[in-house]
């Protein structure tokens, strides 16, 4: 199903994006060398609460999972990029972190993720790999124009990751988002522009380029959840939700000011 927003769904979008943006902000604060995976979780859990917030995640269980993931906040670390699963794990200097947040505010979603590097190392090649990500994402975001084809954002993403020299996982990408947080239609993460949906202005998207640095192939963890490069390979992910509006694409998930 692929909704389209009116102008009250709208305004809670705004304030669940805010929500998002503002915990992932401080999250990122928080994140020092020892901090554990577990304390980003709990944290993240008492900022969606004090908020006025609701979980996507405590209760998901979609069918590539392995029961409800049971925590607020995905954790990925390194070779690890999507829905990872918080664990008993002290982060490290050089470790570079993902982390994946979704929520409601009063009955609609939000959905972003940052990838950043903890501590002072500094691996440059990591730098490059989240950096890539980032400015595929403004790529999408620019393409994303009412009367557009989803195409446009799937191509503008491509090109980048593809010049900076990624390969690219077609099963996971970007999707529709609004009172539930996955919906129609796929956002791609390569396409050919001017092919797809035709966007519309109320049309809500989280569009989430990711990459792995030697490889487009995934392996699951033993959780069941943790998807990871298939060569151990560092990787990066980044997203926001935006919103179709009559003269481009709206950011909704930025950290206010």
């Amino acid at each position: 199903m692929i909704e389209i927003l009116n102008d009250d769904q709208l305004s809670r979008a705004r304030r669940a994006g805010a929500l998002v943006g503002t915990i992932l902000q401080t999250l990122r604060e928080r994140a020092r060398v020892g901090t554990n995976l577990l304390e980003l979780d709990r944290w993240t859990g008492e900022m969606i609460r004090e908020g006025g917030g609701v979980s996507c995640y405590i209760d998901y269980a979609p069918s590539f999972g392995n029961g409800p993931f049971g925590h607020y906040v995905c954790t990925a670390v390194n070779d690890a990029v999507l829905h990872g699963m918080p664990h008993d794990y002290a982060l490290a200097d050089g470790d570079l972190l993902t982390l994946d947040l979704a929520l409601t505010v009063d009955g609609i979603a939000a959905d972003a993720a940052i990838s950043f590097i903890v501590g002072e190392r500094r691996d440059p090649a990591d730098v490059a790999l989240i950096e890539a990500t980032e400015e595929a994402l403004r790529a999408g975001i620019a393409a994303a124009r009412p009367d557009g084809r989803l195409g446009d954002i799937s191509h503008a993403i491509g090109g980048v990751l593809k010049a900076a020299g990624y390969s690219i996982n077609m099963e996971f990408g970007g999707h529709g988002i609004g009172t539930t947080m996955h919906q129609e239609p796929h956002v791609a993460n390569n396409g050919r522009a001017g092919r797809g949906y035709r966007l519309r202005p109320g049309l809500l998207l989280a569009i989430e380029p990711w990459v792995m640095a030697d490889t487009d192939k995934l392996v699951f963890d033993a959780d069941g959840w943790t998807l990871r490069s298939a060569t151990g390979s560092r990787t990066a992910h980044t997203e926001h939700t935006v919103a179709i509006t009559e003269t481009g694409a709206e950011i909704l998930t930025l950290p206010p000011r």
